[in-house]
């Protein structure tokens, strides 16, 4: 049955088709909410629905040319599921064949070969309206739209990438910060927005939080000039030349001449405000620094201190060390309740204290001051355990063996490490033997500090590990442990060294004792001509120490294809005013010692 074509605007009796906008309109909400119910559309499909809209605007009574649909024919459209609507106006039948011939390549090779059929079921024609569905072809646009939508979820997926920390998320905000009145705001480093603890406490200080930004960034500064000046002094590692440079006598005298102005000592003001201070903080405040020593001086500290609490944040963000419930703060030690300095892999039970209470004697740790006390009751040792190799006036030192005294020398590296911070070893003491110096009185032999060796090591090092106790250092018996491991090693008739790395204060100490030895040597030497393979053997001392030694002290020069050894007799004169005011207390008297060196283990 042929398609009836009406002219717009015109009908049978002369009058205007007053159903045809109202069935458009019908039309076009019923395609508007099919595609409101869509979720997505494939590109083609969205291409044959931009057609239609086209088209069906073109079909208005204003157009031409327009189409009359019936409402029973709405009716049978709306029965077919997602119907694509795809209209063509004054095309000659030939193209829309040939258009509908396109449309069936590009949905698939499934699609039914029979021409569409239009609304009224006939074949199409020039000037009609064109309806393709098939459930085949819904399937297949369903598929490309959840493909194309996955691909869209992939592009936008931002999972597979690390999660961006921000600094709230490494703090614990329950936690706060033990000084009163502080408000864990700020940092001691100025790089930090919150702090835990006190060694990263403005306010503990004596700072703001504002005065530790601005000191951050003038670090920064002079770190970048320190390195510029390094690029520039590269060229000056050879021995030929070890002068100093005009810039580094500028600074030399620049040091000299600022602790030169600062005063010898308080005035009254100032007396009064520090102890004002201490009053009214007591132990919650640092003391008061200025005016003590110089401004040079002071700020070398607080770098130092700034440093040091950067240490700590670290070691805290890394799970190392947690302030507050896994850190031993002080150690109750005989008579000296001493701050730690570096965490120590305690039992859990007792690192959480924050606490711990030691026997001075048999190192055996304790939870409370009652059990310390009941322990110090019973406990029979009143010295360590092993022999007595070595005694002079009230100062012992005791070889004691790690396989025979195990326990002891486990509790003499945890108590070490509380104190060091590049010790490792803990629990595996068997192939070591440990030098106990104490200091005797008539309550026991009372620890002052040791030093552990390898049964047999490979490498000659005569010290694997070093330690004084804090309330024993700057008093002389860091050097006696030093001089009396050199003994050890010229009694074995070894040359020997100690054990890399060094720490800060262990480097300190040694570099030191060697300066000592070497001018001792030169002071005493009365030829022309020497050989630091003579000197190694007379001292015991390495070879390759006592050039960084002869290097750091100005006294190795290169000249015409030799090095020289320069005996500066200011260096000596310097050593022997020392060693007059200092006298004879503190040394090791080598007639003293009374061992055999172990025949191998």
């Amino acid at each position: 049955m042929p398609i009836r074509l009406r002219t717009a605007g015109s009908s049978s009796d002369g009058t205007e088709d007053s159903d045809f906008s109202a069935d458009l309109e019908h039309v076009e909400a019923s395609e508007s909410a099919h595609r409101r119910s869509s979720t997505r559309l494939t590109r083609a499909s969205l291409r044959l629905s931009r057609s239609s809209q086209d088209n069906c605007s073109s079909l208005r009574p204003s157009s031409p040319l327009g189409r009359r649909i019936t409402r029973s024919q709405q009716g049978a459209t709306n029965t077919t599921a997602k119907k694509y609507p795809l209209r063509q106006s004054r095309s000659s039948g030939s193209e829309t064949e040939a258009n509908v011939l396109e449309f069936q390549t590009r949905q698939g090779a499934d699609r039914d070969e029979t021409p569409p059929r239009t609304p009224t079921g006939n074949a199409p024609s020039s000037e009609s309206d064109i309806e393709v569905s098939s459930h085949s072809n819904d399937l297949e646009d369903e598929r490309l739209a959840k493909e194309l939508s996955l691909k869209e979820a992939a592009a936008h997926d931002l999972s597979h990438r690390p999660k961006r920390r921000r600094f709230h998320e490494s703090y614990n905000f329950n936690m706060k910060c033990p000084t009163p009145g502080c408000n864990s705001l700020g940092h001691l480093t100025g790089r930090h927005e919150r702090h835990f603890s006190i060694s990263g406490c403005p306010l503990y200080h004596n700072l703001s939080a504002d005065e530790c930004k601005g000191k951050a960034s003038t670090r920064d500064k002079q770190a970048e000039e320190r390195t510029l000046s390094h690029r520039q002094d590269e060229n000056r590692h050879s021995t030929r030349n070890q002068a100093p440079t005009e810039r580094q006598l500028r600074y030399k005298e620049k040091v000299t001449e600022l602790r030169r102005k600062r005063n010898s000592s308080l005035n009254k003001e100032q007396k009064e405000k520090h102890m004002e201070h201490r009053q009214s903080h007591r132990a919650s405040r640092e003391p008061l620094l200025e005016n003590i020593t110089s401004d040079y001086d002071l700020e070398l500290f607080r770098k130092a201190q700034a440093r040091a609490s950067e240490d700590l944040e670290k070691l805290r963000l890394a799970g190392q060390v947690s302030e507050g419930s896994n850190m031993i703060k002080t150690i109750v030690f005989g008579r000296y309740e001493l701050d730690t300095w570096y965490h120590s892999p305690y039992p859990e039970e007792y690192a959480r204290l924050g606490r711990l209470y030691m026997c001075e004697f048999c190192l055996k740790y304790m939870k409370s001051q009652t059990i310390l006390r009941r322990h110090m009751a019973k406990c029979v040792w009143k010295h360590p355990p092993g022999d007595e190799i070595y005694r002079k006036g009230n100062i012992s030192v005791f070889e004691v063996d790690g396989k025979k005294n195990k326990i002891y020398c486990q509790n003499l590296c945890l108590l070490a490490k509380l104190f060091l911070d590049h010790k490792t070893l803990y629990y595996d003491v068997e192939p070591f033997l440990f030098y106990v110096m104490t200091e005797a009185d008539n309550t026991g032999c009372h620890l002052v500090g040791y030093f552990s060796k390898e049964k047999n090591s490979f490498l000659n090092y005569n010290v694997s590990c070093i330690l004084t106790m804090p309330q024993y250092m700057r008093q002389g018996y860091g050097k006696m442990l030093i001089d009396f491991s050199y003994l050890l090693s010229k009694v074995e008739e070894k040359v020997g060294s100690p054990e890399r790395p060094l720490s800060d204060l262990g480097l300190i100490s040694y570099r030191s004792y060697w300066k000592e030895v070497l001018l001792r040597y030169l002071n005493n030497f009365q030829g022309k001509e020497i050989s630091i393979k003579e000197i190694s053997q007379e001292t015991a001392v390495n070879p390759v120490d006592i050039v960084s030694t002869l290097q750091s002290l100005q006294m190795l020069k290169y000249w015409k294809g030799k090095h020289l050894v320069l005996k500066r007799q200011d260096l000596i004169d310097d050593w022997k005013a020392k060693e007059t005011k200092r006298g004879n207390g503190k040394s090791i008297d080598p007639t003293a010692l009374k061992w055999t060196p172990p025949k191998g283990t």
